[in-house]
């Protein structure tokens, strides 16, 4: 009888160990998953504050840059819009003379915050142009979408051909960078052309 109650007290206590070190590792795994889900949390945390702050950062430079163009009096800088990704700042829109324009590009970079400087801006004659130079011009933009048409390597079909007093614009989108080379080096090879701005976008 006695030998009956022992075996039934060791049994209990066993069972007892089994219940608390059960219990020890459910409150172990719930600590766990809680500092998981913090430690989760704080780095979604983290990574929306630094998405936040770049975005800051890229306005503020932002408005650095169009307030130093402002200031700059050799530069018409109405007709300039500016935008900024990550510190590269792209200046868009038309200016009177390429030296306006290398102007533009120069005090965007002296910027605090600049890392570099996207240039597309187109230069635009102050002067109206005569029938003749708009005649010549719109030769020039057939001439160019004929032989980009006739081109194996240039998928012509999304490339918008543009020309302001022998300055060709190329536009929409290619395939490949060679593409977008190969239909620059097709519109400066033709006569006329002073000079070629590349805003083609490679789109696979």
């Amino acid at each position: 009888m006695m030998k009956t109650n022992i075996a039934k007290t060791l049994m209990a206590v066993m069972v007892g160990s089994v219940l608390v070190s059960g219990s020890a590792l459910a409150d172990e795994s719930m600590t766990h998953k809680a500092q998981s889900s913090a430690d989760s949390a704080g780095a979604k945390f983290d990574s929306s504050m630094k998405k936040v702050g770049g975005y800051m950062d890229d306005s503020g430079v932002t408005a650095k840059v169009k307030a130093a163009l402002v200031d700059n009096e050799a530069i018409k800088s109405t007709d300039i819009s500016v935008e900024t990704h990550s510190g590269v700042v792209t200046l868009n829109g038309f200016v009177t003379t390429q030296d306006q324009a290398e102007k533009a590009v120069a005090v965007a970079k002296k910027v605090e915050g600049v890392k570099s400087v996207s240039d597309k801006l187109h230069v635009k004659d102050s002067t109206k142009q005569t029938v003749s130079g708009y005649a010549g011009d719109t030769a020039t933009t057939s001439e160019i979408k004929a032989k980009l048409l006739a081109d194996d390597v240039v998928a012509s079909r999304h490339v918008k051909v543009e020309t302001t007093n022998g300055v060709v614009q190329l536009s929409g989108s290619v395939k490949t960078s060679a593409q977008s080379e190969r239909a620059e080096g097709i519109a400066k090879a033709i006569k006329g052309v002073k000079s070629v701005k590349n805003d083609l976008s490679v789109k696979p």
